[in-house]
């Protein structure tokens, strides 16, 4: 049967003359944008009902001044061009409401599954694997709803080989613009045997009748073979044979327990397009498990075997150890586009935010290190890394974090970090540093970052605050001990250095810092009385960094401001007040407008 696709330079005309923009159009025939985008492009074909209504809109009363436009103006039968085309661009089925909600803890309510759904049209994904219609009341209303409201690509139902499986996903599938019934049946011996209790004879029988029962009920049927990497070649070919006679569409080659590896599935699928008679009247799908943590690698060895469908998961969700993840394929085919020479729908830039929203409904975090939407995929914190980074970004970044809707790439600030980066972010944050001053910056950042592992602009602030405020310092911290409990009266033994001399005390109080100060007080033996203490945290999360800012006053009553910082908050109350301190002994007062000796 010919293809039916639009005359794009015809349809352009018509829509510039009534100054229909191509998204206005999209809104007018209540489909996506990437849809209509693709339909220009010849990816697809417009179904009847979509190119029903392009006619309507634009032979509408809003346009009774231009003239009448006809079937004939807009529509043609495809070419071999066409078929070209079609052939280099990769099918990106997706299956995240169904394969993927079996994950354990990944089930979603109606209205999340409809939301996921719409953001997979958004992503661009071909076909939206909606879920099983007749496992439950639930899923058959979340399919249907799908069906109704989410326009662009197609929405397909699962269902096993039996006549009330596939009368049930029809009826689900149905409203869809764009409908495809997926009917599946295993194939290996080990599952014919103890799962189904069938001969091969039977099996066979079971899948020719479902996909003859699905055709004539939708045009568009998919057949899989479940476990078809562990079953007999010559009865996986037979059998795909037989479903393309009766009329499946997509011939989908499953390795469902993850056991192939990518040179075997490689060879699968070469040996499945070269030995089915008819395998060109049907695309092979293929549809890989991660249970040896190869779905994606399996995947894109199909791919370049002839597979033009791969089914995925965002996030690689799936049974067991997942599926394979949509994002790394995706990516892996834009990255290496040299080496595989073929093209997805996907648009990119919502791969993020379909990650970000599938972790939010579901609760399964995604592991930092994941590729491409892992919070580490685009973050950098060695400083060989970090200095190659901020001469070239593609020294060490194969991606741009923006191609995938991350944002910046994210340089992270912690013990691995090397003046570099420390001097470029100090410099967007407006800082200008001399290299005394930066070296001692640097030594703090991987102090601080021993303790609590990522260094915020925040804790720079607090850290550059320290250095630029610190005076001369007669009075040195070198060791701290602080012991405080319910039943313990607290006290403090300190060790501090003056002009190179150690002094040692000990002190108890009413609290840990009152101890703390007490003990300072007789190490330093500076007249003074302590005016304010005050704490805050610089950021958030039991490892912030504590800030302190005390103020004491001489007996003129001159006030000297003193402040510390440092990941534990008794470390850095000792270090503001021997701060404050120091500046007393150095006679550096803080401005106070309420004394007229300053």
């Amino acid at each position: 049967m010919p293809e039916i696709v639009v005359k794009i330079d015809s349809l352009r005309e018509v829509l510039r003359r009534r100054n229909i923009s191509q998204a206005k159009l999209a809104r007018m025939i209540e489909c996506s944008a990437s849809y209509l985008s693709e339909l220009l492009q010849r990816k697809y074909t417009p179904s009847p009902e979509i190119r029903e209504k392009i006619l309507n809109v634009l032979n509408s009363a809003d346009y009774s001044g231009h003239p009448q436009v006809n079937w004939s103006d807009l529509f043609e039968t495809g070419d071999a061009g066409m078929e070209k085309n079609m052939s280099q661009r990769i099918i990106i089925f997706d299956t995240t409401l169904r394969d993927g909600e079996q994950s354990p803890g990944a089930s979603m309510n109606i209205e999340e599954k409809v939301e996921v759904a719409r953001q997979l049209a958004r992503l661009g994904v071909d076909v939206i694997e909606a879920g099983f219609p007749i496992s439950s009341d639930r899923d058959f209303e979340a399919v249907n709803l799908i069906a109704r409201e989410v326009k662009g690509p197609i929405i397909a139902g699962l269902c096993r080989a039996n006549d009330k499986d596939i009368r049930r996903a029809y009826e689900a599938v149905a409203p869809a613009e764009r409908k495809r019934i997926h009917t599946f049946i295993a194939t290996s011996d080990i599952h014919m045997e103890h799962k189904l209790r069938k001969t091969r004879p039977e099996v066979l029988k079971m899948a020719i009748d479902a996909v003859k029962l699905a055709k004539s009920l939708c045009d568009d049927v998919e057949f899989s073979a479940e476990d078809a990497t562990r079953s007999d070649i010559d009865f996986l070919c037979e059998i795909v044979e037989a479903v393309i006679a009766a009329g499946a569409t997509t011939v989908n080659i499953p390795d469902t327990v993850g056991y192939a590896m990518p040179d075997e599935f490689g060879k699968l699928i070469a040996t499945i397009k070269t030995r089915v008679k008819n395998i060109d009247q049907a695309v092979i799908s293929v549809h890989c498990h991660n249970d040896l943590g190869l779905a994606v690698a399996n995947s894109l060895s199909a791919i370049r075997n002839g597979a033009g469908q791969v089914e995925c998961t965002i996030n690689g969700l799936g049974e067991r150890a997942g599926n394979a993840s949509i994002e790394e394929v995706v990516m892996a085919l834009i990255t290496r586009q040299d080496s595989f020479g073929v093209t997805t729908g996907v648009n990119s830039k919502e791969i993020m935010r379909s990650s970000r929203l599938i972790s939010d409904i579901t609760g399964i975090q995604v592991q930092p290190n994941k590729a491409i939407v892992g919070a580490n995929a685009f973050a950098h914190e060695s400083g060989i890394h970090q200095h190659g980074m901020l001469a070239n970004s593609k020294t060490y970044e194969i991606m741009n974090p923006e191609d995938v809707g991350a944002g910046e790439t994210k340089i992270v600030i912690g013990i691995h970090s090397g003046k570099h980066a420390v001097l470029r972010k100090l410099m967007e944050m407006g800082y200008e540093l001399d290299d005394v001053q930066l070296e001692k910056i640097v030594q703090r950042v991987k102090v601080v970052a021993e303790k609590k592992k990522e260094v915020t602009e925040r804790d720079l602030e607090s850290i550059v605050t320290d250095e630029a405020t610190m005076v001369d310092e007669q009075f040195k911290l070198d060791y701290l001990q602080v012991i405080c409990g319910t039943s313990t009266i607290p006290s403090t033994v300190i060790r501090i250095l003056h002009n190179e001399e150690e002094i040692t005390k000990v002190a108890i109080g009413v609290g840990s810092i009152d101890s703390l100060y007490k003990a300072i007080d007789e190490a330093t033996a500076l007249p003074h009385r302590l005016v304010d203490y005050i704490v805050h945290s610089i950021s958030g999360g039991t490892d912030a960094i504590g800030e302190v800012t005390v103020r004491i006053a001489d007996e003129n009553g001159r006030i000297f401001n003193g402040r510390g910082s440092s990941t534990d908050i008794i470390e850095s109350s000792a270090k503001a007040y021997i701060h404050a301190l120091n500046r007393l002994a150095t006679q550096n007062p803080t401005i106070n407008p309420q004394h007229d000796t300053l």
